[in-house]
């Protein structure tokens, strides 16, 4: 396969939560990282998707069109048994559009203020996919390079605890620690979050991708 010679890749997001994460694993590596406030004309795109891949799928491809830049971009979400797997895709929506995080994790622990015990069982999963050319950028049409997926098994706590996370890391505690994502380490989180672990296959991808060129 040829590739570019120099690799720029989009974080197809606003989430500075998401951008710092992003940032974190991938820093490293000998590419070139792209931010969506570069590019003034970059219309959003519509998570119309029914699950995490589409909404992935549709940001990524949607993104690299735009910008003529490879994207990656994630769709991740929290899913709770005791809700059926919900709020899942609607995570980032979950009591509407307007609501900031504390108001969704207040939400969130309303709706399971009689549940105990199993039936707090939760799991965040991320989705993520990374679009462009596998020759000249911006030539031709963007497609799907790769696509990942991993999951973090755990639970809702009683209470949100910590300061150190965004959306839902206050009540989620991962299996096999006491503390919330909000509670950890920066470096615990690294390791084992659900985002930490698909970037973990980006970055194995990226590596790979360079080698080639």
């Amino acid at each position: 396969m040829i590739l570019p010679s120099t690799i720029e890749i989009l974080i197809a997001t606003h989430n500075k939560g998401k951008i710092r994460e992003v940032n974190d694993a991938l820093h490293s590596l000998p590419v070139k990282l792209r931010y969506l406030d570069e590019f003034s004309q970059v219309c959003p795109v519509n998570e119309v998707g029914s699950t995490y891949k589409e909404n992935a799928i549709l940001k990524a491809l949607g993104y690299a069109k735009q910008t003529g830049v490879c994207a990656l971009a994630d769709d991740s979400g929290l899913e709770v048994d005791a809700l059926a797997g919900g709020p899942g895709v609607h995570s980032a929506r979950f009591g509407g559009e307007s609501l900031s995080d504390h108001d969704r994790i207040q939400k969130l622990l309303q709706a399971l203020s009689e549940q105990t015990g199993a039936k707090r069982g939760a799991r965040f999963v991320c989705c993520m996919a990374l679009a462009g050319w596998q020759l000249t950028p911006g030539i031709g049409e963007a497609q799907l390079l790769t696509l990942v997926e991993a999951k973090c098994e755990g639970s809702i706590a009683d209470k949100p605890r910590g300061e150190n996370g965004f959306g839902y890391d206050p009540l989620f505690v991962p299996e096999g620690y006491v503390g919330t994502f909000a509670e950890l380490p920066n470096e615990v989180k690294a390791r084992i979050s659900h985002r930490a672990q698909a970037l973990a296959s980006i970055r194995a991808f990226l590596t790979s991708w360079e080698r080639q060129t």
